[in-house]
């Protein structure tokens, strides 16, 4: 069987993205797949992470990507900002568009594996037919074109827009893979198929204890001060908090039952692993592992995120905990006492590589190489000496 060859570009503002991308570099790698780059779209607001450089040893391709704006105060999104700012970075935006194209032209791979990255939309909608590369899109927000997505009532034109937005990554897409937290009917949509999460193969490694201490994980920066300012009517309730704040380097105690730390995926996942508990914004990725891990999760959607205002509202129909608006902890404390892990959200987990692998096949067969009869080798005096030695 020959080898097939892939691609990957991974939209770099989430960090559910980047363990996505981890975890089918594993997969694919570990059948003998080659994954020749990875293409990342960043912006001045997040530094790639070094767990991300470490995890797949292959060239890193930084180029700029359209980003969400937010407030001064670094806690929510402001659509109008985003949109005026992906106008004035247009330029930049093309020139990364000739780099998706060279970077192409380079490898030739037989596809490319895009995590909602808009900018390789784009290029696929231009240039696909160029090379004839295949085009994969993985992530859970393709789950919002599947037809039987419970989407929360109202807010119809934040609806449009993240519906748009994920069709503008999917352009010229042959396959679109919806991660979901519970399975869906099949789609008329034949290009949209639903799968279980993509959990990095760390998770299923660990081992689980249940101390007394809470997680909370904030990507934002600005959620410290809400952080503190629970902890401060609660010291009692032992609290650690990864942040990506440029102020936190390693790890700050705030004092005895509060400390911050830095960004650090094994770190933050062994502790999720022991905690009662985790408190985060409504990000895909980290709900699922808590589920997995069987920690009930508080939620916080970042404001102004429709994506996490869904998020929350599915994960809670899943079993993954509870939601607010706000960093009301004690809620968790409360929800805690009654939690009862899903076994169904864990049956629903095992086999997503066979499913995968199988997905990838469909859209990028493999070729396999013609067997060679002995008896069609028709070299003088070669004949008699291979059927002799057979």
């Amino acid at each position: 069987m020959e080898s097939r060859s892939f691609i990957f570009a991974v939209q770099g503002e989430g960090r559910g993205h980047l363990t996505q991308a981890i975890s089918v570099y594993e997969m694919l790698t570990s059948r003998g797949f080659k994954v020749h780059a990875v293409m990342v779209g960043t912006s001045k607001r997040r530094e790639l992470p070094d767990f991300f450089k470490k995890k797949i040893p292959v060239p890193i391709i930084p180029f700029p990507s359209p980003n969400f704006a937010t407030d001064p105060k670094n806690k929510s999104i402001k659509l109008a900002a985003s949109a005026w700012r992906t106008l004035r970075h247009f330029g930049k935006y093309v020139q990364s568009l000739r780099l998706i194209r060279e970077t192409v032209r380079e490898y030739n791979p037989d596809a490319i594996i895009n995590f909602y990255e808009p900018l390789v939309g784009l290029y696929a909608w231009r240039h696909k037919k160029d090379k004839n590369t295949r085009v994969i899109c993985i992530g859970h927000q393709y789950i919002y074109l599947h037809p039987s997505f419970e989407f929360p009532p109202g807010r119809h034109t934040d609806r449009r827009v993240i519906k748009n937005y994920t069709r503008l990554t999917a352009l010229g897409a042959d396959a679109l893979l919806a991660l979901s937290f519970y399975s869906l009917p099949p789609a008329d949509n034949k290009r949209l198929k639903i799968l279980p999460p993509l959990l990095r193969k760390e998770v299923f490694e660990q081992e689980i204890h249940h101390q007394s201490f809470l997680l909370a994980y904030v990507l934002n920066a600005g959620y410290m001060q809400d952080i503190i300012n629970w902890h401060k009517d609660h010291p009692e309730t032992e609290l650690h908090c990864f942040t990506d704040s440029k102020a936190v380097k390693g790890k700050w105690r705030y004092d005895d039952t509060l400390c911050f730390h830095s960004l650090d995926d094994k770190k933050f996942l062994t502790m999720m692993a022991s905690c009662k508990g985790l408190v985060c914004t409504a990000g895909f990725e980290s709900v699922c592992e808590a589920l997995y891990l069987g920690k009930p999760a508080l939620m916080i959607p970042v404001g102004g995120h429709y994506e996490q205002y869904c998020n929350a509202r599915d994960a809670v129909k899943a079993g993954a905990g509870i939601y607010d608006t706000g960093f009301r902890i004690e809620r968790l404390l409360d929800y805690i006492a009654t939690y009862q892990p899903s076994q169904d959200y864990r049956r629903w987990i095992n086999g997503v590589e066979y499913e995968l692998i199988g997905l990838i096949d469909s859209v990028v067969p493999p070729v396999r190489m013609p067997v060679i009869s002995i008896d069609s080798i028709n070299i003088p005096g070669i004949n008699s000496t291979l059927h002799s030695i057979i």
